[in-house]
């Protein structure tokens, strides 16, 4: 690569995302706010999600769709590619990530999440990046991983702790610190601590021209849906036990709960006669918050941040497995006062207790009444990093 002359910033997002939309829909977030903060830059997402090309990208962000891989209920992953093994997978996604880290020549790569990549598809890159000594490595960290003790562990067999100290420059942790600290129980040292930067959460609004629907309605959404059958059935069996129950609910499937499940459920909400209504993907999944009366839904980030941003009561229902990152987080924000859970071992998920939750919807808190200080300013946060780390780099290449 040729030293950086004066041109446009250029800024490359790597999102691996194995399993559902959370990964992508935070790098689209951040992209978009950085191009929209700085005109002149430019921004490249590297995503294995299969739907990327469902979503759209605002000017100056594109994406490079990777060979994708699913990740199974047990953690272990197989390959979407035909025709090849995990191991060849993994080696044409490290090919691809090293071949446009080569061409982009970025001047800031965040990484979200894995310090490493997928099975270690990143290293090569991060030696590529890291020998040229001008890009600017930055892992991007969502506010809950895991629970301590196996995020530890999970770091050390991945080489995450070594990877973390060695090649990142500065470490941005999208939430606060008084809601949860999500390297807790990692060994980092206090360089790697000193380099950390806590942003809030990244605020979402509304982009879209299309209005919300006029009659009062819950949102009800799974997220990406691939694990979300549980509540989805919860919510169905609520609306079938009680037939007073209301307002009614808008049910956004997402785009990987589908086959035989997603039949079964379509047949449900018909005999419901308009008190569920459902679509199975939207994009624009914003525009239905801002008109909600309240929420129901899991816990992943994405939907926690949308949550906040529009200042709705919810009641979120969060997974168990493979990891415990949606439990913490939903049982963090209900200590905080942010928003209702429904705990299994303390409420039971059965129909009545979904009905009482959604029939108590009304008279929760609002968000807003629980935190205000810092709590939404993670893009603005992330765009005068980025801001500083340009400057930086041209500081250094003038002297």
């Amino acid at each position: 690569m040729s030293p950086h002359k004066s041109r446009e910033p250029r800024i490359m997002l790597y999102s691996h995302d194995t399993f559902g939309l959370g990964h992508l829909r935070r790098s689209r977030a951040l992209a978009e706010a950085i191009t929209r903060a700085d005109p002149s830059a430019s921004a490249l997402i590297l995503t294995g999600s299969p739907v990327a090309g469902r979503f759209t990208f605002p000017p100056r962000v594109d994406h490079i769709r990777l060979p994708g891989v699913t990740k199974l209920r047990d953690g272990s992953y197989v390959s979407q590619t035909m025709g090849m093994d995990i191991e060849q997978t993994t080696d044409l996604r490290a090919g691809l990530i090293k071949t446009t880290a080569e061409q982009y020549d970025p001047d800031i790569l965040i990484v979200d999440k894995e310090p490493t990549g997928f099975r270690g598809e990143l290293l090569p890159t991060l030696d590529l990046l890291a020998a040229n000594g001008r890009t600017q490595l930055v892992l991007g960290l969502r506010d809950v991983l895991d629970e301590p003790e196996v995020l530890s562990a999970e770091w050390e067999r991945k080489g995450g702790i070594a990877a973390t100290e060695t090649y990142y420059h500065e470490l941005w942790i999208y939430g606060l610190r008084s809601v949860y600290d999500p390297t807790s129980g990692l060994p980092l040292s206090r360089d790697v601590q000193n380099r950390m930067h806590w942003t809030g959460y990244l605020r979402r609004d509304s982009s879209s021209r299309a209005t919300a629907p006029q009659r009062p309605y819950i949102l009800v959404t799974p997220g990406g849906g691939g694990d979300g059958q549980a509540m989805v059935n919860l919510v169905l069996s609520a609306y079938e036990h009680d037939p007073d129950l209301s307002p009614r609910a808008i049910l956004v499937y997402g785009p990987f709960l589908s086959g035989d499940t997603r039949a079964d459920f379509e047949a449900r909400v018909a005999n419901l006669n308009g008190r569920v209504t459902a679509v199975g993907f939207e994009s624009q999944i914003e525009t239905l918050f801002t008109g909600a009366q309240g929420v129901v839904c899991m816990g992943g980030y994405n939907t926690f941040c949308e949550v906040l941003s529009f200042d709705k009561r919810a009641v979120i229902v969060p997974r168990m497995v493979p990891r415990l990152e949606q439990y913490i987080r939903a049982s963090r924000a209900e200590d905080l006062g942010l928003v209702r859970m429904l705990d299994e071992s303390r409420d039971g998920l059965t129909p009545d207790s979904m009905i009482r939750a959604i029939r108590a919807l009304p008279d929760q808190p609002l968000p807003s009444e629980a935190i205000s200080d810092g709590l939404l300013d993670g893009l603005d946060y992330v765009t005068r990093r980025v801001s500083a780390l340009l400057s930086e780099q041209a500081r250094q290449a003038a002297e």
